[in-house]
């Protein structure tokens, strides 16, 4: 097995500039650490219990199937308000999934899914034996 030490989730945008407003301002994530300079620098966010780093530069967005992002925040209502008055564009507004879970949907500028998710305190997820 191997030890894994940490992780994070790495993003090439098409923009890099673009991508950190997004991330940094319209989604209000911290910024961990930053390393080299001008536009294509990277940028680190802090993301819950991990990291979101933006790097380099793509020529072109992922794939639509493929990269999701999921976070948890207290509660998606109010993170729904703050984001639509902050531009963010909502793919889908907060609704209760089968599997009770509260989740809206929105994406980045290069169309990144990102799924905002409210686990409900009845939820088993709240539960831990």
């Amino acid at each position: 097995m191997v030890h894994v030490l940490g992780s994070r989730v790495l993003l090439r945008p098409t923009d890099p500039e673009r991508s950190r407003a997004f991330y940094g301002g319209t989604l209000g994530l911290a910024v961990h650490r930053e390393f080299g300079t001008g536009p294509d620098r990277g940028t680190v966010y802090f993301l819950g219990g991990g990291f979101l780093e933006l790097s380099g530069r793509a020529e072109e967005p992922p794939p639509a199937p493929g990269l999701r992002l999921w976070l948890q925040v207290a509660d998606v209502q109010a993170a729904y308000e703050e984001l639509r008055g902050r531009g963010a564009e909502v793919l889908r507004p907060p609704e209760r999934e089968p599997w009770g879970l509260i989740e809206m949907w929105i994406a980045d500028p290069d169309g990144v899914r990102i799924a905002v998710v409210e686990v409900p305190s009845d939820h088993p997820l709240r539960f831990r034996p």
